[in-house]
């Protein structure tokens, strides 16, 4: 379904402490070289401040001196905490009052699918100015147990402000895909934090509270079914992936963001911010397609793809035109 919404405007936010390969390796008791040949990771971005506070950083710059949106939605995949909505402490962090607030979950695919469903919102006139928020302090809950993993994560954030397309441009969303198999749901996890494994419960222990993921058989679960949900985009708005001006994808591995060449696209296409970044969980989305535009690599007017894996196992794929 075509929907008449624009991304009006696009920040990110990285925390300004950069931690290399070179200094994390001692601590997961690996070499350098063994994280960047298995996850692509040369550093990535370390917060001494909260999600919704780096959120509020990133929100503010996207709203510039315009004037306050009318709902906030949050679109991270690990919460400040699990009562109330994180979207609540974006908010007060921004110093904001009244405004309806929300989160829409998806894991790292958060942004996307938040930003399908800001995009309906506005499309059906119920709201004039949504504030869209990914943000994740990743690198708190990192499991030095598990190298690859520990290796992986970073800190960042990203905010867009959806509005409807106003006559004569062509900003819209044009197709969504989405498929998740529950079959792959222990492959990337925090277990702890709910009601599954209570605090006071004592078989809870304190990993149950950290990042687990296999990555490999994530990957393994993934690659056969990724060309269905392309393909199926493809099918909905007629374009190809020669059309695409950009792919910007969930930057989960080195390996996992190169894989997308299988599927058509070339490397000048495909936007790669993991070497620098890391895997910032929901935000990596939202803060590779900003980088994208600050660079002038996206431009208005442009094809851009949304695509990505997240815990679920969910696969998802979304064309917009910029």
């Amino acid at each position: 379904m075509l929907m008449r919404a624009k991304v009006a405007k696009i920040a990110r936010y990285l925390p300004p402490r950069v931690e290399t390969s070179e200094e994390l390796a001692p601590r997961i008791g690996v070499t350098a070289e063994w994280i960047t040949s298995r996850t692509g990771v040369f550093s990535r971005h370390i917060s001494d401040e909260s999600m919704a506070v780096m959120g509020a950083r990133a929100a503010r710059e996207a709203l510039g001196d315009g004037p306050p949106p009318d709902l906030i939605v949050n679109a991270s995949g690990v919460p400040h905490q699990i009562l109330p909505d994180s979207s609540v402490f974006i908010q007060e962090a921004l110093g904001y009052s009244g405004i309806p607030s929300q989160t829409v979950h998806a894991t790292c695919l958060s942004f996307p699918v938040a930003l399908r469903v800001a995009s309906s919102l506005v499309h059906t006139d119920a709201y004039r100015r949504i504030l869209v928020v990914s943000s994740e302090w990743a690198s708190r809950g990192r499991n030095f147990s598990e190298p690859e993993s520990a290796s992986l994560f970073g800190d960042a954030a990203a905010a867009v402000i959806v509005e409807p397309t106003p006559p004569g441009e062509s900003s819209a969303v044009l197709g969504f895909q989405m498929t998740t198999y529950p079959k792959g749901a222990g492959l990337t996890e925090v277990r702890g934090g709910g009601m599954r494994l209570h605090p006071d419960d004592p078989v809870t222990q304190p990993a149950d509270n950290l990042f687990h993921m296999d990555g490999p058989a994530v990957f393994r679960m993934a690659i056969p079914r990724v060309r269905a949900v392309f393909d199926g985009l493809w099918a909905e708005t007629g374009a190809r992936p020669s059309d695409v001006k950009a792919l910007v994808t969930h930057q989960s591995s080195g390996p996992g963001v190169d894989a997308l060449q299988r599927w058509g696209f070339t490397p000048k296409q495909i936007i790669k911010r993991v070497h620098e970044e890391g895997n910032c969980v929901a935000a990596s989305i939202p803060a590779t397609l900003a980088w994208a535009v600050s660079q002038g690599i996206v431009e208005r007017g442009d094809l851009v793809c949304l695509c990505g894996t997240g815990a679920g196992l969910s696969i998802l794929t979304m064309l917009i035109r910029w």
